[in-house]
């Protein structure tokens, strides 16, 4: 498993980059090591196939195989790719530059969303909702003024 403080600075140097190219792709073989540290975790080697061309949505469907509540992060697999195919698209665009910085923003999101689903496995039935990673584990009642 890649620790995932290092993904993330992997994703703040590809986003940061001046070449959107490589950044862009940087950025998909990083959401390929964050969902490889899902599969990973539930003891399933991760796949080598692809999925409409991608390795990143191949590696979403094999890891929302029994965890319906992980295809909150699939539209998130999806945007990252359509960055990808934006720049690559266009690389010499004044927009690459802005394109490659939001690409990061997808990136880190997916990231945070699987570290938070290994830390809470209720993650993603709300949306991408973290509440269940912020609720109060004490069951205090509030004291009333009097």
């Amino acid at each position: 498993m890649i620790p995932f403080e290092r993904i993330i600075a992997g994703i703040d140097l590809a986003a940061g980059g001046s070449d959107a190219l490589r950044g862009a792709d940087a950025l998909i073989v990083l959401g390929e090591e964050i969902l490889e540290n899902w599969v990973e975790a539930r003891n399933e080697t991760p796949t080598a196939g692809k999925r409409e061309g991608f390795r990143l949505l191949a590696l979403h469907r094999q890891g929302a195989k029994g965890d319906p509540s992980f295809n909150a992060c699939r539209e998130t697999c999806r945007e990252l790719v359509y960055h990808r195919n934006l720049i690559h698209g266009d690389p010499n665009s004044e927009k690459a530059s802005k394109r490659l910085r939001m690409a990061g923003i997808v990136a880190r999101h997916l990231c945070l969303f699987v570290q938070g689903k290994m830390e809470e496995g209720a993650l993603g039935e709300f949306c991408c909702s973290s509440r269940p990673l912020h609720k109060e584990k004490s069951t205090e009642e509030v004291p009333k003024h009097a």
